[in-house]
């Protein structure tokens, strides 16, 4: 088994394992962040290059550096090598002009758009972006498509990831949609106007990184961030039926496969844990669940406001700082903070 060293960090990993996963094996603090890889769909990777990294040392038999940035999600790891992400300058100027790129057409619809809140690009451009955008030339623009009745297209904040088309193509009975053209008219669109609308095309939603495919039913109701999420299951015959509602007070606001900390969906049994469309569109009250208890969400996500699943893990970073403090300092907190059933301290 091959060892490669992420940031600092040797890890022993299988044969053929690649270096993103490597550095997912280590953890987050190491993993090098992607918009269009996905690790439950086959041929996945290699269109966005956010998740470059420099490659300082080749292997141990052969220790010269790889001459250019590597795409991450596509370079399996040889024994000895050494591989710089968050460590090296290079990468995070190489970042920052990746996210550059992306956000050239991207419209700046943050307050209106649904994926606000869990929208990968955010997360990106807050931790990649620039203030201000060099580009001067008018936006792309595309005409509003009709591709059916549970699902949204927003074509203008497409990043051509490519994950809708292989979910389709993978997961349903039958793609009916593609990317059309090339170049900068290339378009995720149906084939002569069809419909996307068989058993699972709800996952297409799930997959998508930004708020180019969103859920009809869900549409301006609420902030992600003031809705509660909650695992569920039941008994399905078509799917794994283990989900994720989103509650607003006592009302199911929408149902999402459940998903992990790379923001994928989980898998169960070493099946992808994909959902059909009777559980995610049919099922919106909580008589059709068995509640399994509140969803994990990280707690440096904006989801996590005022959970107390998010205040536990405050608590447990705030011990391990304690404990590194010098001899006789002291953390004072204030009455009841970290009562994990006082949601609002």
């Amino acid at each position: 088994m091959p060892k490669v060293t992420i940031d600092g960090v040797t890890i022993e990993v299988p044969n053929g394992t690649t270096i993103l996963e490597a550095a997912r094996m280590i953890g987050p603090e190491v993993a090098p962040p992607t918009m269009c890889y996905y690790s439950k769909l086959k041929t996945s990777g290699g269109y966005c290059r956010t998740c470059l990294v420099k490659v300082s040392q080749g292997s141990e038999k052969d220790p010269r550096p790889m001459p250019k940035p590597v795409a991450s999600c596509r370079t399996q790891v040889m024994d000895g090598m050494v591989v710089e992400n968050n460590t090296s300058q290079e990468i995070q100027e190489a970042r920052a002009g990746v996210v550059e790129f992306l956000l050239v057409n991207h419209p700046l619809d943050c307050p209106v758009c649904d994926q606000a809140g869990e929208c990968h690009l955010q997360d990106l451009g807050y931790e990649h972006g620039k203030s201000e955008t060099r580009f001067e030339f008018p936006r792309r623009e595309f005409e509003r498509k009709d591709i059916g009745d549970k699902i949204q297209l927003h074509m203008n904040r497409c990043i051509l990831c490519y994950r809708c088309v292989k979910t389709a193509d993978q997961v349903t009975d039958c793609r009916v949609h593609g990317v059309m053209n090339r170049g900068e008219v290339a378009e995720i669109s149906t084939y002569i106007e069809k419909s996307i609308d068989n058993d699972f095309s709800g996952n297409v939603i799930d997959v998508c990184p930004v708020g180019a495919l969103t859920d009809k039913t869900f549409r301006f109701q609420s902030r992600v961030w003031f809705t509660k999420p909650v695992d569920a299951h039941r008994d399905c015959d078509k799917c794994c039926g283990k989900v994720r509602l989103w509650y607003k007070g006592n009302e199911v606001l929408r149902v999402t496969a459940r998903k992990d900390q790379w923001g994928e969906v989980e898998s169960y049994d070493g099946k992808t844990g994909w959902i059909c469309n009777t559980c995610r569109f049919d099922k919106k009250t909580t008589a059709d669940w068995t509640i399994d208890g509140p969803s994990k969400i990280s707690r440096h996500s904006v989801i996590s406001a005022n959970h107390y699943n998010s205040l536990k893990a405050l608590k447990s970073t705030l011990d391990r700082q304690k404990d590194a403090l010098p001899h006789g300092e002291k953390v004072t907190l204030g009455h009841g903070a970290l009562d994990p059933n006082n949601e609002s301290k």
